[in-house]
């Protein structure tokens, strides 16, 4: 049965988008995965992939053209199928199940012309025209893979007066935590997703309208996914704030008298953790307060005594609550599964379930590294790392064996002639791999600069959606740790990503003496799919050379 595709919401604040290109044309056979088109964002231009299988029978917007979120993309089936009624709107395109395999279906097709209000205010089960003024607030498709959202912090509540741009909540995505802001005005009627709980893209996430208005009927009929529902805003709940136990005042003016410009989500954190504004140096346009600054801020050290033997708790080790373990007791504590690790455990299973893994090791001299390294960091404003060296080389390897920077489908294998590096940056809830666009063109300075701000707002969970995609290939380094060696899962779609380990120092031979040196294990996981293991080892061999050789990366 035919499933509609709509224009998702590919960032935050989208609220249309233009169809840069389209990847398929009608008719094409579509497996899920395969990327439909590329659309131009208010941020960027992502490729769009599909989460269905079938043929291509439908394109509602050419290339070129702009249309409202959630306006008729696209429609997927079966070969001959007839959806004459699904264009002209007269019919439903799939069955509930089908809908909920695939978030981004919709029950009632949308043409272009359709104002954002009208797509707000007409969820697919509410059969009766909304009150005026009322908008219904759907969760968002923030990233181009989210399929479902966490609701990891509310920043207003049922009965406060929202503003267009206001903050309404914290969502945690399959790779980052994202503000969302508010497209209307009015007064927030009902919350139908709580803090910490988890709903499909398109689930009734809020009711904002004029304030009083009776809303009961729309928060019923709709579909939310088995989301839990608060009730909406009465006199006894408004009067509620004033029992609530009270918070710290967060001061927002600053000695001189002048406001402090803060984001309302800094401004929240920071009334959790008691932290004043006035103490807080802001990062962002014109010094405004942002979250990071909160998240990062170190309280002065206060005048009071520190015995010479302890060590100050750090302000990370500060927000760790102890926990006390009574000896001789079973104790255990269960952590919720935070979205980024689901996605995690998701796609590392599909991989290594999919892609015959092999592993090839290799040990490399690091000597004249260690030597070259020294020299080019004596050059003012110049810092490299012996991973940005194993980046540059692996990026220079690949161009001579293009066979180890591809991906398999089923009907081809797609050789990629550009190089895209992702690095593997560990964060607090798990992992994400920032990507170097054109690695292969880039010096190792260049390299070394994007990799310390990549990584740095990867932690900091600023990265955009578009700087984790396109990746042609993977490096992952443990080595800081003091990891020797160690396998990795292939980051799909690529067909490989290289394990290095810490650099050793240790009896080796050379020249037929045994004298001291610094080796280095490489290991490298492909998918046999697409890479043999004689073309692997090749790869290998060349890695090798850039890399005890690095005057050759120079050139």
């Amino acid at each position: 049965m035919a499933t509609i595709i709509t224009m998702p919401r590919l960032s935050d604040t989208m609220t249309e988008g233009t169809v840069a290109a389209w990847l398929k044309k009608v008719g094409d056979k579509i497996s899920e995965g395969d990327i439909l088109a590329e659309i131009e964002t208010d941020k960027a231009t992502m490729e769009f992939e599909s989460f269905n299988e079938g043929t291509l029978l439908y394109i509602g917007i050419p290339a070129g053209e702009t249309a409202p979120i959630d306006s008729l993309l696209a429609i997927i089936g079966n070969e001959g199928e007839d959806i004459s009624a699904l264009i002209a709107g007269k019919a439903t395109p799939a069955t509930p199940d089908a809908k909920e395999a695939n978030p981004e279906s919709k029950e009632i097709p949308l043409a272009p012309e359709v104002k954002k209000e009208e797509i707000a205010a007409a969820p697919a089960t509410a059969a009766a025209s909304l009150p005026k003024g009322v908008i219904v607030v759907t969760m968002p498709r923030l990233s181009d893979t989210m399929t479902e959202g966490t609701v990891a912090t509310w920043l207003k509540k049922v009965g406060d007066k929202v503003v267009e741009g206001d903050i309404l909540a914290e969502i945690e995505t399959d790779k980052a935590t994202m503000e969302f802001e508010s497209f209307n005005e009015g007064t927030l009627l009902y919350i139908g997703i709580q803090e910490g709980n988890t709903a499909p893209v398109d689930s009734l996430l809020a009711i904002i309208g004029p304030e009083g208005t009776d809303i009961s009927g729309i928060a019923e009929n709709y579909k939310t996914g088995g989301a839990p529902k608060i009730p909406v805003a009465t006199d006894e709940a408004k009067s509620a704030p004033a029992e609530k136990t009270a918070e710290p005042i967060v001061q927002e003016v600053s000695t001189d008298g002048q406001r402090i410009l803060a984001s309302p989500l800094a401004k929240k954190i920071a009334s959790d953790k008691g932290i004043q504004l006035t103490q807080v140096k802001g990062s962002g346009e014109n010094g405004r307060i942002v979250k990071s600054d909160i998240e990062n801020f170190t309280p002065q050290a206060t005048s009071a005594p520190v015995s010479a033997t302890s060590a100050p708790e750090t302000a990370q080790t500060a927000v760790v609550p102890k926990v006390f373990v009574p000896a001789g007791e079973v104790f255990t504590e269960e952590i919720k599964n935070s979205q980024m690790r689901k996605i995690i455990a998701k796609r590392l299973a599909e991989s290594l379930f999919t892609a015959p893994h092999y592993n090839l090791t290799i040990e490399v001299t690091m000597d004249e590294a260690m030597k070259s390294r020294a020299i080019i960091n004596n050059v003012p404003d110049t810092k490299v790392s012996f991973n940005d060296m194993v980046i540059k080389a692996c990026a220079m390897a690949l161009k001579k064996h293009p066979k180890i920077n591809s991906q398999w489908k089923e009907d081809a294998i797609t050789i990629n002639h550009h190089v895209n590096v992702g690095v593997a940056v560990a964060v607090e809830d798990g992992l994400v791999v920032p990507v170097l666009k054109f690695t292969d063109a880039m010096s190792l300075s260049q390299i070394g600069g994007s990799v310390r701000d990549l990584a740095g707002r990867a932690k900091n969970k600023k990265l955009l959606p578009t700087e984790m995609e396109g990746s042609t290939f993977t490096v992952s380094n443990l080595g800081m740790f003091g990891i020797v060696e160690f396998n990795s899962i292939i980051n799909q779609p690529n067909s490989a990503i290289l394990s290095v380990g810490a650099i050793v120092e240790k009896p080796v031979v050379k020249n037929g003496q045994i004298v001291i040196g610094n080796t280095m294990m490489l290991s490298l996981a492909c998918d046999h799919r697409t890479i043999d293991g004689a073309t692997g080892a090749q790869f290998l061999q060349t890695l090798k050379q850039f890399i005890e050789n690095p005057v050759t990366m120079l050139a």
